[in-house]
This record gives C-alpha cells, structure tokens and sequence, in this order.
C-alpha cells in the first residue's frame, strides 16, 4: 500500500509541475514576463506550492520556454503510416536537437538549476524525451519484450535532449553537424541491437 501511495504522490507532483510549467507558457505566450503569484494562480496551486517547485520565476520561466520548443509525439507521428523506426526516431530526434540547440540558454539555466536547487523530493525536471521516443517507436513495440524495450528508451534518452548537447559541444568539442552524424549514427546501432536480440528467458511479452 505504502509502495502505491509514494506512486501516487510522485505522479501528483509531476502533474502539478506540468500544470505550472504550462501555466507559464501560456502566459507567455501573451507576449509577457509573468510573475510566480500570476503563474500559480493561473496553475490553480498556491504560491507556496509553486515556490517549491521552482524557487526562481527566471528558471521557471526558462523551462516553459522549452516547453513551448519541444516537440509533441503523438502529434508528430499522427499522420505517419511508417515502420520504420530508426526513421522515426532519427525525425524525432533532429526536431528534439532543433530545439535544444534553439534554445541553448535557457536549457543551460533549467540544467544548472536542476543541479543546484534543494527540491525536498519535488521533481526536479520533466520527463520531455521519454514520450517522444515512444511515439517514434510504437510500430517496434510488439517486437520487444518489456526489458528491452525499457532498454532502448533508456539507451536512447542518453542521445535526445541537453545533456548530448553538453557533452558533444562543451567537452568534445564537436561541431552540429558532425554531432547529428554521430547521434543518428547511435540511433540506428542502438536500433538494430535490439530488434536483432532475442528475447530474455523469463521477460513479460510486450503484449502483455
């Protein structure tokens, strides 16, 4: 029951810091700088509440930045008959990149922010990649067992997003273009490996 109740209460948290962060970036949208009081209010939470998700307006105003940026999956893939998923994948993460590297101060701030600030057990980002890769591989689903599925996402959300950014950028020191080489390169190794593996003795059918 206690293993329930803690799920509950962490997807309670997350769903209140989407609803925040999309308060934000409607309120953006208006064409102004909104204040934490005003995002709360429009967030139906009190100022407390929004304080302890983000104890600066500047980094919640830099994370609904990139919410309004990042792509939607479901909606990207609405009209896309495709199966195949390297594909998919590779048209997912190249809008994903657009917009990371769109967007590269205010990813900064969010990473820095993210780091640093003292949550309490508040979430301290949103899970923006996970979805997006499962919209691009959903005609794959049925051909994985549920470890290697999870593993893929997995495998795969270490290439979309910020972090990739940081690396190839700041340590590696690579150039954009070689990075989108080098990432679509990895998509499709990471691709091929799990739909060439055989299922793990004693995994859950993905069906199921």
């Amino acid at each position: 029951m206690s293993d329930r109740k803690s799920r509950d209460r962490g997807n309670q948290q997350y769903r209140t810091r989407k609803d925040l962060l999309a308060a934000a970036a409607q309120l953006m949208k208006q064409g102004r700088k909104p204040s934490l009081e005003e995002v709360a209010e429009a967030a139906l939470v009190s100022r407390a509440t929004a304080y302890r998700y983000f104890p600066d307006i500047e980094i919640l105003l830099a994370e609904a930045s990139i919410d309004i940026a990042t792509p939607d999956g479901p909606t990207m893939f609405a009209n896309d008959t495709s199966s195949d998923a390297e594909a998919r994948l590779e048209r997912a993460e190249a809008a994903l990149h657009r917009a990371v590297y769109d967007n590269e101060p205010a990813l900064r701030v969010m990473l820095a922010s993210s780091v640093m600030v003292e949550t309490q057990g508040v979430p301290v980002r949103q899970n923006r990649r996970l979805p997006l890769i499962e919209a691009a591989l959903a005609p794959v689903r049925s051909r994985l067992d549920r470890r290697e599925y999870e593993r893929l996402c997995n495998a795969l959300c270490l290439i979309f997003g910020p972090e990739a950014m940081i690396v190839f950028k700041d340590v590696l020191r690579i150039d954009e273009q070689a990075t989108r080489d080098v990432k679509a390169w990895a998509i499709r190794a990471l691709v091929r490996a799990a739909l060439d593996s055989k299922p793990t003795r004693g995994a859950r059918s993905a069906k199921a």
